[in-house]
C-alpha cells in the first residue's frame, strides 16, 4: 500500500489509474504479470481470464498502444497468421508509469502556484 495524504493506494490501483485502464484490462494485464516471460494469443487470455475474446482483443490492443506489451506475428501452418503478446520489461513499464505520475505531479504543482 502507498499512503498518501488521506488516502492508502495499492499498487494496482496506481497502475490501473495511471495507464486508465478498466477492470477487464487489469485482468488480461494480471495474467502476463503472473507469466511475464511467455507469448500468449487472444484466444488462450481469453480463456484464461474468462472474459469475452472482443474484450479481450481491445484490451491487449489498448496495452500495446500504451507500449505495455509486446506483439509478434505467428504464421499459421495453413496460411494466415495470428498475433501473440508479451509483456515487456518491468523496468519499462515501471519508466512509463513514472512519467504518467510525474507529469500529475508537474500539474499539481502548476495549479498550487497558481493558486
Amino acid at each position: 500500500m502507498i499512503d498518501f495524504a488521506c488516502k492508502e493506494f495499492r499498487l494496482n490501483d496506481v497502475i490501473k489509474c495511471a495507464l486508465n485502464l478498466t477492470r477487464a484490462d487489469m485482468k488480461v494485464i494480471g495474467l502476463f504479470f503472473d507469466t511475464p516471460e511467455k507469448w500468449v494469443n487472444t484466444e488462450d487470455i481469453s480463456n484464461d481470464t474468462g472474459l469475452d475474446l472482443s474484450t479481450v482483443q481491445r484490451s491487449v490492443k489498448k496495452l500495446h498502444e500504451k507500449e505495455i506489451l509486446t506483439k509478434s506475428q505467428t504464421n499459421l501452418d495453413r496460411g494466415g497468421y495470428t498475433y501473440i503478446y508479451k509483456l515487456k520489461e518491468k523496468n519499462e513499464i515501471k519508466e512509463i508509469i513514472m512519467q504518467i505520475v510525474h507529469k500529475w505531479v508537474n500539474k499539481v504543482d502548476k495549479e498550487l502556484e497558481a493558486w
